[in-house]
């Protein structure tokens, strides 16, 4: 495995202490780690032992003078492979969450636009705490990873939940993740997300509620696992975050289709969870069309199926994976355009399903591959949903080539 780079980040909890095994860890399986620390956190853990565990200077102070760059956390940043923050306090989590840039680990992690573990450590009624529950939301919606905090014997002398990961675990988790980073390193990823808007005249058009959430954390997911990722976007508000996405916008089922069109053969797997519209106006008006008086009619034509289309001429061992929207008879549906359109995966979404479908952080789906094997998913944020299903893809893609 080519050698990574961590920056382990150590806020204000008595957790500090573990975080001294896990540089130990990383360093000894080969990781080169440096370490930034809040003040509060050196109240626990003593510079001298964290900079002679991590063989690399401690980064604390922001306007020490004698510090190698004047931007050091730009620097920290763009070094960085991963991000790992253990213990990471209920203090550290609402500044991210918030914007708060006031001390160094804060202002690096502002800046790092890599993949970000962190590691909760508190008392429970703090994890429960609804400001910290919607932090926490915050930042996994916004691609950072969570290494669940566990059940147990807390600082308090309470047992509870809120006790940070032991070293060995978010280890592996982290570990996990890089090496299959580094599997993937070369892989090539085509995504759609969010609606299209089909033009009735200047100002009006046909379109959904789609709002692209569940096609960003998917192609944050893969570009996460090292894989480059060219998304196509139907018009959101929304923004990536991983370098290793390259996107397109556009506004028509008729764009989107060129945009794919254009890609799809250079890339080794297509996930389609845009709702592209099914139909778009025969005739689009120039100007803005005047209210009347009377009915106004509008002809409607199907559009192209984009992934129909593409998947019919697939290459071998690349992969293709649809999304089902459906209200009823949902699985027999969703099989049908599974084998239809010539589909490894579908993933089904059935409005049926409180918290699934549009306009949710949450979703709710079934997974179902080209055997008609069913994997039924809990209700859980499409970050975690999407998470899953690249693993899965990419665990599948990676059997193929080995065959």
């Amino acid at each position: 495995m080519t050698k990574k780079h961590i920056v382990v980040g150590i806020s204000g909890g008595i957790a500090a202490y573990k975080t001294l095994t896990l540089i130990r860890l990383f360093i000894k399986n080969g990781y080169e780690v440096k370490v930034v620390a809040t003040a509060h956190a050196l109240q626990f853990v003593t510079p001298l032992t964290i900079e002679t565990l991590s063989n690399n200077k401690l980064y604390v102070d922001m306007f020490e003078v004698n510090q190698e760059r004047t931007t050091t956390h730009i620097a920290l940043s763009q070094w960085a492979d991963v991000c790992v923050l253990a213990p990471a306090t209920a203090n550290l989590i609402g500044k991210i969450a918030n914007g708060i840039a006031d001390d160094a680990l804060s202002t690096t992690l502002l800046a790092m636009n890599k993949p970000v573990f962190f590691a909760p450590a508190m008392n429970e009624n703090m994890l429960s705490h609804f400001a910290v529950e919607q932090n926490i939301k915050t930042l996994k919606n916004n691609g950072y990873i969570e290494i669940q905090p566990q059940e147990g014997f807390l600082a308090c002398q309470q047992n509870g939940k809120g006790r940070m990961a032991e070293p060995e675990e978010i280890f592996e988790i982290v570990d996990t993740y890089c090496t299959a980073a580094n599997k993937n390193k070369g892989l090539k990823a085509l995504v759609t997300a969010g609606g299209t808007r089909e033009p009735i005249d200047a100002v009006r058009y046909i379109g959904n509620s789609s709002t692209g959430l569940m096609g960003v954390c998917i192609a944050e997911a893969l570009a996460n696992s090292g894989v480059e990722v060219e998304l196509v976007m139907g018009p959101s508000s929304l923004q990536t975050e991983n370098p290793n996405i390259h996107r397109t916008n556009v506004q028509t089922a008729a764009q989107m289709f060129e945009a794919c069109q254009a890609k799809v053969n250079s890339v080794d797997i297509v996930i389609m969870s845009a709702a592209v519209a099914d139909y778009t106006p025969v005739y689009k008006f120039d100007k803005k069309l005047k209210k009347q008086e009377q009915h106004l009619q509008i002809q409607l034509q199907p559009t192209v199926d984009i992934l129909k289309t593409l998947a019919l001429n697939k290459k071998d061992n690349q992969i293709f994976v649809g999304f089902a929207l459906e209200t009823d008879n949902e699985i027999d549906n969703a099989k049908h355009k599974l084998h239809t359109k010539n589909l490894d995966f579908i993933v089904l979404n059935s409005l049926n399903d409180k918290g699934a479908g549009f306009e949710t952080a949450t979703n709710k789906v079934y997974i179902i591959d080209k055997n008609d094997s069913i994997e039924d998913l809990p209700l859980q944020l499409k970050q975690d949903v999407a998470q899953y299903l690249v693993k899965r893809v990419l665990d599948e893609y990676q059997q193929r080539i080995k065959n």
